[in-house]
């Protein structure tokens, strides 16, 4: 990439014309720390920061250009390219210097509240099953040519997403696609084969303000999809089928759920789960190792995406039913009493529906519940999520999460506040002492729910020493076993 080609890719750029010298751009970067000699800084006013006070750092380092949407106070002694949003400006340029790479995949994007994991890793796996190569981007981890990159957002920025899909060789990419990717034009640039929709509910509205606006971020992945690109859409959540109505109809659209055209039912959970998905007067059963309501929907939108690509109905049917579960995504361990401990990243007040359900049509002795609510954060769904974990529960435990900017003793203001008008509630802040707290009265028959962290890793210390949830109870569990050795 020349920086004597920018012009052509900033359609948008505003200002003076810029007397350029044909320079090769080494590298794109937002970061100025992160910066070398001969790079591409692109400035970007973000929420605790903005990247054109950075400018002058930049230019120490040896950017050789900038890219900006302010007006600057001083001429700069390099090019200075002023566009109307950086954002959108650098997923371009991303996308450029990294040769357009999504158009060398079949390139999956998958966005919703819930269920983005899970239904990607059931897409990869089936994929893999039929020796088919695949890569993931998303909330777990990055996967990249078999390879395992920590992840540190469900969608990376548009340097990196580009950078990763220019780096993968392998035949597919599933990325999760969030709904803040989305509205900071990190996907920029991308172009998706297939684009899928999960479901939407009451999460992000401090970022998103309300339902609406946080739908309408989530509709833009479906203009992301190549002139020959397919939706495939759940509908059985009222967003849904909102969105199928409300389409572009050029689009092909594949609707899933107990009303879609590819029509789940049939459903039994007892011991093991089983569906059927009926579509053009045939009916697949699906077999499925996962527990839980939700992974019904999830497993359906993965096999709906498979026949779509083009794989065989036994072949798909044939990878669900072994497949093993995704870390953290209702993730099991059982104490000595035969209790079952489920850790999940459910965080909302319909993923913790999906979640308490599934006992109760396992018919559990005793459901107990263990969460928390994440330092500043969307504090207007709180309510809505103890009213139905004291709904399900026969105790809740409410505890610490990440606290970030929120104070500790806020916090405790706020859960002890929220604890008092449930009788079945109460509260335990150090997370650990509150799992083993259950660990050791839970009997066979009982089913315990740590939810909200699933394989995340904790930013405070705690009583037992350990930083993860599943780590906690497979250090209980180790303790009992060399206790009754």
């Amino acid at each position: 990439m020349r920086l004597i080609d920018i012009p052509a890719i900033l359609k948008d750029r505003r200002g003076s014309e810029i007397n350029l010298i044909d320079k090769t751009i080494m590298g794109i970067e937002l970061d100025s720390r992160n910066v070398q000699a001969g790079y591409l800084f692109v400035a970007i006013q973000g929420t605790n920061s903005d990247g054109h006070q950075f400018i002058d750092e930049a230019i120490q380092n040896g950017v050789i250009a900038v890219v900006g949407e302010m007006d600057l106070e001083k001429e700069l002694p390099i090019p200075y390219f002023q566009v109307k949003d950086s954002r959108v400006a650098l997923g371009q340029l991303a996308a450029f210097f990294y040769q357009y790479p999504s158009g060398k995949h079949k390139v999956i994007g998958v966005t919703g509240t819930n269920g983005k994991t899970t239904t990607s890793y059931l897409i990869r796996h089936i994929l893999q099953s039929v020796g088919r190569t695949c890569s993931l981007i998303g909330t777990v981890s990055n996967i990249i040519n078999n390879k395992t990159i920590t992840s540190s957002n469900t969608t990376p920025d548009a340097i990196q997403l580009q950078r990763l899909l220019f780096e993968s060789n392998d035949e597919f990419v599933i990325i999760e696609v969030s709904s803040h990717a989305l509205n900071q034009s990190r996907t920029e640039g991308i172009r998706l084969d297939f684009a899928l929709f999960t479901n939407l509910s009451h999460d992000h509205l401090d970022y998103h303000h309300n339902m609406n606006d946080y739908y309408y971020e989530k509709k833009k992945i479906f203009k992301l999809l190549k002139d020959e690109g397919e939706s495939i859409i759940n509908v059985d959540n009222e967003w849904g089928k909102l969105l199928a109505r409300e389409l572009d109809e050029s689009i092909p659209q594949s609707l899933v759920g107990s009303d879609g055209e590819y029509l789940i039912g049939n459903i039994q959970m007892n011991g093991q789960t089983s569906f059927t998905v009926q579509h053009l007067g045939k009916n697949y059963k699906i077999l499925l190792p996962l527990q839980g309501i939700h992974n019904i929907n999830n497993a359906a939108m993965a096999f709906v995406t498979s026949l779509r690509i083009g794989l065989k109905p036994e072949q798909i049917r044939a990878a669900l039913a072994r497949f093993s579960g995704v870390p953290g995504r209702f993730e099991s361990v059982f104490n000595e009493h035969g209790a079952r401990f489920v850790v999940d990243y459910a965080h909302t007040k319909d993923a913790f529906e999906y979640c308490l359900q599934t006992a109760k049509y396992q018919k559990a002795n005793n459901i107990y519940h263990i969460f928390g609510f994440r330092g500043g954060r969307d504090r207007s769904k709180r309510e809505d999520m103890i009213r139905v974990s004291a709904k399900y529960s026969d105790l809740f435990i409410l505890t610490m999460d990440d606290l970030n900017e929120e104070s500790k003793e806020d916090m405790l203001e706020d859960l002890r506040a929220f604890h008092g008008s449930f009788p079945n509630g109460q509260v335990i802040p150090d997370r650990t002492l509150a799992i083993q707290t259950l660990w050791e009265i839970a009997e066979e028959g009982d089913w315990i729910f740590i939810t909200g962290k699933g394989p995340e890793r904790y930013k405070s210390h705690f009583q037992l020493g350990t930083d993860c949830d599943i780590d906690t109870l497979n250090y209980l569990k180790g303790s009992n076993d060399e206790t009754h050795k």
